[in-house]
């Protein structure tokens, strides 16, 4: 029995529409593509490209946000014109084109590679989640674990691709990692294509004499959203090259988020305002989460690269590629638990709501990253951290993206007006975005000067990853405990919302 059909069969709940496997495969094999890349990509800047180490964080986390900000358009634009099928597939070639640019050996294509993905990101990653949310009715019991499967197949992608796309690109050839992704995200998308019959009438476009009037007498309204996306390519690469522009980009943006969706609400009737405030709320919370948990793919990923030797009987492990499997790997075998354990609890009266859900993955996460800091300290002396702290510590740390990530998910899609539920998903990934960004602000935290990188000695540089590290794992835990005290009013806002 392969994992999707282990998943299947734990669920306690009643049978899952066909349709979220034809999602589930289509979203895997994207994250196989995206995780992959992402895997490389600080590393790659770091050891390829040079930079030093505030610059490399500074632009991994202006990627992180751009990729995260990018759902808003493609939301907005699926909702009001294309739908979410188009906006996948156009998003998907995108992504496809993107990758296989990063894979040609020039100065010109690490920047264009990234920019095409985030563009493509934008339309494909809110869309494909709102429609595994048109699978259920509100209140179908089957949401949550459906929303648990398919954030399963999240992470099989992004392990299997994490991992391999890390090891080819560090023992082979970098940009041979850059293109084996894209032959994955070219995989995902001819499954959906292929596939979308079944999902009937769902995702087609909500207005098609909207999407056909012509601009200007001559240029469609589709072609002018397709042909708009492509010229925002050379502007995401310039911000790149002014990576400090990104400051004043993500503040202005937040801000104008926040004002959008506080318009909308003051229309609408008191309980549906209410539930969309506890949404928002739980949205902000999100953000301060992502800071703190996306350290993965920046600083630990260095710390694994430069003050790491993993073995497993007797074998030595390829760091990077390590890094990059543990965290999607404990997703894909605590969703096995996760997936039929909310139905169980459900069914007694027992599951915590989704407010505290949320303070839990704090309190999980700040474990997590201490289970981290005391490897650094048994092992300051030598200055090399084995297995055991990444492999534990990241056991925590995914306990508490299980009890957000999937969660919230299913809660924008609940507690959201369905006319701005798309839209509502694209200020969920927004959020995640300032998270993105603002965790390059701490990796930053963690550079380690380039005179003490210069001497090759890992006992003087662990010091400037575990005072960090220390730092965040109190403060989670203290946030996850504040949090608590929020969970009343916010389940009194969602109403009979669980």
């Amino acid at each position: 029995m392969d994992l999707t059909e282990s998943a299947h069969a734990a669920t306690v709940s009643a049978k899952q529409p066909k349709q979220l496997y034809l999602l589930f495969f289509t979203e895997m094999w994207e994250r196989f593509s995206f995780y992959g890349m992402k895997a490389l990509l600080i590393a790659y800047m770091t050891s390829q490209l040079n930079y030093d180490d505030p610059k490399a964080y500074a632009i991994l986390g202006s990627y992180a946000a751009l990729v995260y900000t990018m759902p808003m358009f493609g939301g907005f634009m699926a909702d009001r014109f294309i739908g979410y099928r188009r906006a996948i597939l156009f998003g998907g070639l995108l992504m496809t084109i993107g990758h296989f640019i990063l894979a040609l050996p020039n100065d010109w294509s690490f920047f264009y590679g990234m920019a095409f993905i985030i563009c493509g990101n934008g339309f494909f990653k809110p869309n494909i989640s709102s429609l595994v949310g048109t699978l259920y009715e509100e209140n179908d019991p089957r949401r949550d674990s459906g929303f648990s499967i398919f954030y399963m197949g999240i992470n099989i992608g992004a392990a299997i691709g994490g991992a391999l796309c890390a090891y080819v690109g560090t023992t082979i050839n970098w940009h041979y990692g850059f293109g084996l992704a894209g032959i994955f995200m070219l995989l995902g998308l001819v499954v959906f294509a292929i596939g979308k019959k079944s999902l009937g009438l769902r995702g087609l476009p909500p207005n098609d004499a909207a999407l056909n009037n012509r601009l200007f007498g001559f240029i469609k309204t589709e072609w002018l959203i397709y042909g708009g996306t492509l010229a925002v390519v050379p502007l995401v690469v310039t911000l790149f090259h002014q990576y400090h522009m990104m400051d004043y980009i993500m503040f202005g943006l937040g801000i104008l988020s926040l004002i959008y969706v506080l318009s909308i609400a003051m229309k609408l009737e008191r309980e549906t305002r209410l539930k969309l405030f506890a949404a928002l709320v739980m949205i902000i919370f999100s953000i301060v989460f992502w800071a703190i948990y996306e350290q993965n793919a920046g600083s630990m990923n260095l710390l694994a690269e430069r003050n790491s030797k993993m073995t497993l009987l007797g074998m030595d492990l390829p760091a990077l590629a390590v890094n990059n499997f543990l965290p999607p790997g404990w997703v894909i075998i605590l969703t096995l638990l996760a997936a039929p354990l909310w139905p169980w609890l459900n069914k007694r009266g027992k599951e915590p709501g989704t407010p505290l859900k949320f303070a839990l993955s704090f309190i999980f996460l700040g474990i997590g990253f201490y289970v981290f800091y005391i490897g650094c300290m048994v092992n300051e002396s030598t200055g090399v951290i084995p297995l055991w702290p990444f492999v534990f510590g990241y056991l925590f740390i995914i306990c508490g993206e299980l009890c957000l990530s999937p969660i919230g998910l299913s809660m924008v899609t609940k507690l959201s007006p369905p006319k701005i539920v798309s839209m509502m998903m694209g200020i969920w990934f927004f959020a995640s975005a300032i998270g993105e960004f603002l965790a390059g602000k701490i990796g930053a935290l963690m550079s380690v000067p380039k005179e003490i990188l210069a001497k090759d000695d890992p006992v003087l540089s662990l010091p400037y990853y575990a005072d960090v590290i220390q730092k965040i794992g109190i403060a989670s835990v203290m946030i996850g405990i504040l949090i608590m005290f929020t969970v009343p009013f916010l389940k009194k806002w969602m109403g009979g919302v669980k």
